[in-house]
This record gives structure tokens, sequence and C-alpha cells, in this order.
């Protein structure tokens, strides 16, 4: 019998590409705000952004979107973007300048495997910042799965790092 087929372990998510109703609005967010770089414009209606000079992490259109409303709490659709940061000290970073200019932030928890900080972009888009602790702190229960659960996390100790 042929084994089911598995995804290649190097596999990753390359980038998400977002319908959004302003584009220079969300522009300001992931450039002004979280620091995204702009790689790429098409007209004044789409623009890729990325981190480090990759083509792109986040696609931005507003082809079939313009001036529509918010996205829905309730209803299909995306969650949240997940952005990774390299380290501790970099969520902490950004979460001190979301607190800085007084941004919403929706939530924060401590997965057992990473640490998030929760906000929505400017057309509601669900959008976590998070940090993975190092793989050998991960706990895994005896049949092999991980142990991952949402706890509160302690923002001021994350803002120890900065500091």
């Amino acid at each position: 019998m042929e084994k089911p087929y598995k995804i290649p372990i190097q596999t990753c998510i390359g980038h998400v590409h977002l319908k959004v109703s302003n584009l220079q609005r969300s522009l300001d967010f992931y450039c002004d705000l979280l620091g995204f770089e702009i790689t790429t414009m098409y007209g004044t209606e789409a623009a890729f952004v990325s981190a480090g000079g990759y083509h792109h992490h986040i696609g931005l259109n507003t082809w079939y979107s313009e001036d529509y409303p918010m996205a829905q709490k309730k209803g299909v659709g995306l969650f949240h973007t997940a952005i990774l940061y390299p380290t501790r000290k970099d969520l902490a970073t950004i979460y001190n300048r979301l607190l800085q200019i007084n941004y919403h932030i929706t939530g924060s928890a401590d997965h057992g495997v990473s640490q998030a900080i929760y906000l929505n972009d400017p057309d509601n888009n669900g959008v976590e910042l998070y940090w993975d602790k190092p793989k050998v702190e991960w706990l895994y229960n005896e049949d092999g799965t991980l142990i991952m659960y949402s706890a509160v996390l302690d923002l001021d100790d994350l803002l120890k790092e900065i500091i």
C-alpha cells in the first residue's frame, strides 16, 4: 500500500495576498506602522510589500474590493495573517511601537510554542505578530503531539527585552 503524501518539511507559506478597500490606508499600516517595504506597485490598485528584500510577503490589492466594507468578524474568510519575528526582542520592539501610538491591540497570548500579540489591520483583517520559542522549550504529549495552549502573556516582562 502506498504511503499517504506528506508535504516536504522545508515547505513554508511564502506570502499572503489580501483584498483591501483602500490601498494607501493599508500601506500606511503595513509599511509605516509595521515596517514592511514596498517592493512593487501596480498603479494605484495593488502593491507588494516585504521584509528584507524578498519579492513579497504580503500582497495588497483593491481589484475586487475598493471602498467595500471591512471584513466581518463572524463568517468565513481569513482568521489572521501571522507575522513571525526572529527574536523576542523584535516582538517587544513592535509591541512597544504599538503602545507608543496607542494602536488598539485585540489580544495577546503565550501559546507554549510561541508568544503573540493580536491586532486588526484597517480592513479588520486579523494580524498576529509573534515569536517562536526555541524548539527545545516546546512540550509534547506522550503520543508525540505538541502541547499548545492560550495562556496569559506577561506583556510587562516582554517589554523588559528592550529596557
